[in-house]
């Protein structure tokens, strides 16, 4: 059986891929199979918008904080069917929908995606990583290059636009106390707010 939902803390994550675009030096599947006491996430293939519909539906939404897209992959190299299942949330529950990204969805897509976001999505948190493009470039290596920096504060700020509440994070063991203060400033300027986040084992 793939895992394609599973609790974290008080929310049920979405595991819809194992693709990304990136190759963060301190990425969690580096470490192993799981996370937070997980059944694997590597996905043996990416499951139908059905499958995960239904898999949605095992749970009892309301008994929850919030549904999050995150497992082992970048969320929004599904993006279309990422809203359609998110549709389909919202037409059954009241539960806020969360998507943890990398922010590169402009450049996987090849068009501007916030948009599409507006009334679906409740919280964008994206993983900012660094204060400069050649830093993030040598921490996140990205297969899009050296502009995805700009590329993901872009999304950013756009995502600030179209959905209620836009998070960018660091990771604390990988970032210093000025380059925290940076981040924040960084942040302030899109519309965003920053949450230092741990290092999970």
């Amino acid at each position: 059986m793939m895992t394609i939902t599973y609790p974290v803390k008080n929310g049920i994550y979405v595991n819809m891929t194992n693709r990304c675009p990136c190759a963060c030096t301190f990425c969690l599947r580096q470490n192993g199979d799981s996370v937070y006491g997980s059944e694997p996430l590597w996905l043996d293939r990416e499951p139908t918008v059905k499958e995960v519909c239904d898999s949605i539906d095992t749970w009892e939404l309301d008994k929850y904080d919030e549904v999050v897209f995150c497992g082992y992959g970048e969320p929004t190299e599904r993006l279309y069917d990422l809203l359609e299942v998110a549709a389909y949330i919202k037409a059954k529950s009241n539960i806020p929908i969360r998507i943890n990204t990398n922010g590169l969805a402009d450049l996987i897509w090849n068009e501007k995606t916030a948009p599409k976001l507006k009334g679906l999505i409740d919280t964008v948190s994206v993983s900012l990583n660094a204060t400069n493009k050649d830093d993030y470039f040598k921490v996140v290596r990205p297969k899009f290059g050296i502009d995805s920096y700009d590329a993901m504060l872009s999304f950013t700020k756009d995502c600030v636009e179209y959905v209620p509440n836009v998070v960018m994070t660091v990771v604390d063991v990988v970032t210093s106390a000025e380059e925290q203060a940076l981040s924040r400033e960084i942040c302030e300027s899109l519309g965003a707010t920053l949450r230092i986040r741990p290092f999970e084992e």
